[in-house]
């Protein structure tokens, strides 16, 4: 019962995230169309970004409001338009009283992630996430971009990131696409590689044993 009740959970929350993430795919567009027609793509991105960095990042407390089914749409509507007078652009905070009066706040961090995706493919560019043990310089990681554009289709923009469980060497992910090549995942592979090998002599030493028999 209990295998088939934490399948049922992850089937929820894999649905509740697709559902999720098709709302910021539909809020995003239309922010990036919006901005796009006056030319103030870059702007508006920052502005959200900002937000989700310095506004809900910080202010956990205020986030939780905005998401809270304690207060109706237009209740929040009002406190937000009250908090954020005159602090945003006129796109942006025309936008976020959208999101305010439809009780789509709580999806401003599914927004920002499709709205930055989506960006990135309209210039061509494919994020790649780098994890190494330690920093790059500045020529390995010009190294590593040169070397990623034979791999994916587009400009890759390096996400970088210090995992010391690496032990060494580097592991690049575009989208759900793993690349493993640190010195841990060698490892992994000479230890596998030696338990196949080991299988394989026992098995060719019984089918011997029972053949002479």
């Amino acid at each position: 019962m209990s295998d088939g009740q934490s399948d049922y959970e992850h089937a929820s929350t894999t649905a509740a995230d697709a559902a999720a993430q098709h709302v910021g795919i539909v809020y995003a567009k239309s922010l990036l169309g919006a901005a796009e027609k006056i030319g103030v793509i870059k702007d508006v991105l920052a502005e959200l970004n900002s937000f989700v960095r310095d506004v809900l990042d910080h202010f956990p407390e205020f986030e939780a409001t905005l998401t809270s089914g304690l207060l109706s749409a237009s209740e929040k509507a009002e406190m937000f338009e009250r908090v954020m007078a005159g602090r945003t652009s006129d796109l942006f905070g025309d936008f976020l009283k959208v999101l305010a009066q439809h009780d789509r706040l709580g999806y401003l961090r599914v927004i920002r992630t499709e709205a930055r995706r989506l960006h990135d493919e309209m210039r061509g560019i494919v994020r790649v996430s780098v994890r190494t043990a330690v920093p790059l310089s500045e020529p390995q990681q010009v190294s590593i971009a040169n070397r990623l554009r034979s791999i994916v289709a587009g400009e890759p923009a390096l996400d970088l990131h210090i995992d010391p469980t690496i032990i060494g060497g580097i592991v690049f992910q575009v989208g759900d696409t793993v690349y493993d090549g640190s010195v841990a995942r060698q490892l992994r592979n000479v230890r596998e590689q030696m338990i196949d090998r080991s299988i394989h002599e026992i098995q060719s030493r019984r089918d011997s044993f029972s053949y002479s028999a």
